[in-house]
């Protein structure tokens, strides 16, 4: 079963992304993302180190597009 991600989560992980490139990532950023990974998790019933890890799949490492 494929892991589902909301837009709103794909977009916290790219923001703390960003910061992580930068060097610049904040407790807050980083804990505003594990408590939106909880929350989708458990509002999907899927298991959250899944969803976690799906999530940073599609922001650090997205697939070139035109590949499918």
């Amino acid at each position: 079963m494929a892991v589902e991600l909301s837009d709103e989560l794909i977009e916290l992980e790219r923001a703390a992304w960003a910061e992580m490139q930068e060097n610049q990532l904040t407790v807050e950023t980083a804990a505003r993302v594990q408590a939106a990974i909880t929350a989708h998790a458990e509002a999907t019933e899927q298991p959250r180190y899944e969803v976690e890890r799906e999530l940073k799949r599609v922001v650090r490492h997205p697939e070139p597009e035109g590949d499918s």
